[in-house]
């Protein structure tokens, strides 16, 4: 097929706005997949994706559609996901496109990602077209939600499609569109054999699979093949395309996008964002691939039981190769044992990380709580990176203390300012600006330390605003606090895993907070267990897990009172013992509470 027949383009849109149904209909209408084997959610094939109702992974299809004037084009679409923590996912599917379907629910209007997500489009150069859909529903308003896009983000909206991706209303409009406004693939002025590394996995039988997008050039299936970043040479097994399932293809030539399967074993040798080259027409210029996205969030991730840390080290290398802004090394904590430090983009990415972890290679985890990278400037003038707050320096040999902030925008519905406001300044944050997009709808944006962010923070504003508030955020620079270490110790001893840094005017707060939090969940023992927070050797809060009583008294019936007080005592002296040999049982909740401690 001719080049001027290819359309390369990706829907993205805030968390929820019909993205995945949208991509559905069209799959369904193009008849790309049977109504037999069609079902909802097609393209998200992690179990996960679909029980939470979201696009975790990005993915792609080959679509053959014929126009209204009899024309046949090839349409290659790529899913990407909508919430902040996946912005990675979206900025790679982006790069392999020449347009962007710009989806935005007409009930609830402009949102963070569909901000964060257009203004990533237009940089890259993308042609955007706005798509308003949901209009099936009695709360529509999609005069206002174009009002909104053309306030928020700038985009002309007097030619926005109104569709219904649920009912397939206006789903035809949208690619007739497509083959107008999105440009073909340009030609290639060199005729090396260059293609960009969107994705790869891991695949049991063929080694590990690239899904490439051809930007110079043609790879054919006799053809070996050049990784630039590894200078690694393969030869190829097989080339194909998602249509949607997987098809051989003889080769792939510029502006299309497939797959490519050459026994590739090592794992760390597919990079993402890598330049594929073929030895016959070797390029000798690489493309330019994806910025390295640095993790926001830190936490520790240790099996439970110690035999399974090499399954643990495996799983982390094959799930890291199709997401690799995960980052992990080895770490060792007194109280769990062997395991990974490992760097997430955000909470709801180590959630899905983890729980991945759990289903797709049957492993039991304990996940400590999590933290932020703060640099610490000692006496001595070194400055230390720390994402752990076992490797803080002792207090005497600290200078200063500088950790990251991040500049977050709240999309709220007005009538919740106030107690946005009221939770922003709690969180020592500094307000930036409130923008009013609409008569009802305002964009509050504050600076705000991550420790905080990372803290329970997005629960409370779902709390505030009953879930209506969307929110979007960037990292800011870094800012210097009076931040300490608060230890949590169990019985006399400092839990390491269960340490965080925190500002000093908190410290009471949250100490008290965490040994609340703590006594709820650590289960009673047949011996008293004290919880204490700690600055130091200060102890600053403190509470106590009763023990467990055994009636020891109940066969003396009658008789003199000291034998009831001499069994009391013996039982005394047994519960003293015990505590000096016991060992408290924390469970995998306990770590999390210092996330999600009540205010």
């Amino acid at each position: 097929m001719h080049h001027k027949k290819i359309r390369n383009f990706c829907i993205i849109a805030h968390i929820d706005h019909g993205k995945s149904t949208l991509a559905d209909r069209i799959l369904e209408l193009t008849n790309t997949v049977s109504k037999r084997n069609m079902q909802s959610q097609f393209l998200d094939n992690l179990d996960i994706e679909r029980e939470r109702g979201i696009t975790i992974k990005a993915q792609s299809v080959r679509i053959t559609y014929k126009s209204k004037d009899g024309e046949e084009y090839i349409f290659n679409l790529i899913d990407t996901p909508g919430h902040v923590d996946f912005s990675y996912e979206v900025s790679r599917s982006l790069m392999a496109c020449e347009g962007a379907l710009l989806v935005v629910d007409a009930t609830q209007g402009v949102e963070a990602q569909t901000l964060a997500h257009a203004f990533l489009a237009a940089d890259m150069g993308l042609e955007i077209i706005p798509v308003i859909n949901k209009i099936d529903l009695p709360a529509s308003d999609p005069e206002r939600v174009c009002e909104e896009i053309e306030n928020a983000i700038g985009i002309d909206c007097s030619n926005a499609l109104l569709t219904s991706a649920k009912t397939g209303e206006g789903v035809i409009e949208i690619l007739e569109e497509i083959i107008k406004l999105v440009p073909n693939p340009n030609q290639p002025k060199v005729n090396d054999a260059r293609a960009l590394i969107i994705d790869s996995w891991f695949d049991s039988y063929l080694g590990v699979v690239l899904l490439v997008r051809v930007f110079d050039g043609e790879i054919n299936k006799s053809d070996s093949i050049k990784l630039m970043a590894t200078d690694k040479i393969y030869e190829i097994r097989n080339i194909g395309v998602f249509n949607p399932v997987a098809k051989s293809v003889e080769k792939l030539s510029w502006g299309e996008v497939g797959f490519i399967t050459a026994s590739i074993k090592q794992i760390s040798d597919a990079k993402v964002g890598d330049t594929v080259t073929t030895i016959k027409n070797d390029s000798k210029i690489a493309l330019q691939g994806f910025k390295d996205i640095k993790p926001m969030v830190f936490c520790g991730l240790y099996p439970i039981d110690s035999n399974f840390y090499e399954n643990l080290k495996e799983s982390l290398e094959k799930i890291s190769l199709n997401d690799s802004s995960i980052r992990y090394e080895p770490e060792t904590s007194a109280a769990l044992g062997f395991g990974f430090r490992c760097g997430f983009l955000g909470l709801l990415h180590m959630e899905i990380v983890k729980e991945r972890l759990e289903r797709e290679f049957n492993l039991a985890l304990i996940t400590t709580s999590p933290t932020v990278v703060y640099e610490v400037i000692k006496t001595n003038k070194e400055t230390l990176k720390i994402d752990n707050p076992k490797l803080l320096p002792d207090k005497s040999q600290i200078d200063s203390i500088k950790e990251p902030y991040v500049n977050i925008s709240l999309y709220t519905p007005k009538k919740y300012l106030g107690g946005l406001l009221d939770l922003c300044e709690k969180r020592r944050g500094i307000q930036k600006n409130i923008n009013f997009i609409s008569e009802d709808r305002a964009i509050l944006e504050y600076e705000l330390p991550m420790s905080e962010m990372i803290y329970d923070f997005y629960n409370k504003v779902k709390s505030i605003t009953k879930g209506y508030c969307s929110m979007d955020y960037e990292p800011s620079e870094l800012q210097e606090s009076n931040l300490i270490k608060l230890d949590i110790l169990i019985n006399g001893e400092i839990v390491d895993a269960l340490s965080i840094i925190t500002h000093k005017d908190n410290a009471y707060y949250r100490g008290k907070e965490i040994a609340e939090r703590l006594k709820e969940i650590i289960p009673r023992q047949l011996f008293e267990v004290a919880i204490q927070a700690a600055i130091g050797a200060k102890i600053i809060a403190r509470e106590t897990v009763k023990a467990l009583r055994k009636d020891v008294t109940a066969k003396c019936y009658g008789g003199d009172v000291t034998r009831k007080r001499k069994l009391l005592e013996k039982q005394k002296e047994g519960k003293k013992r015990m505590k000096n040999v016991g060992s408290v049982e924390i469970p995998q909740e306990a770590f999390m509470a210092v996330l999600s401690a009540k205010e």
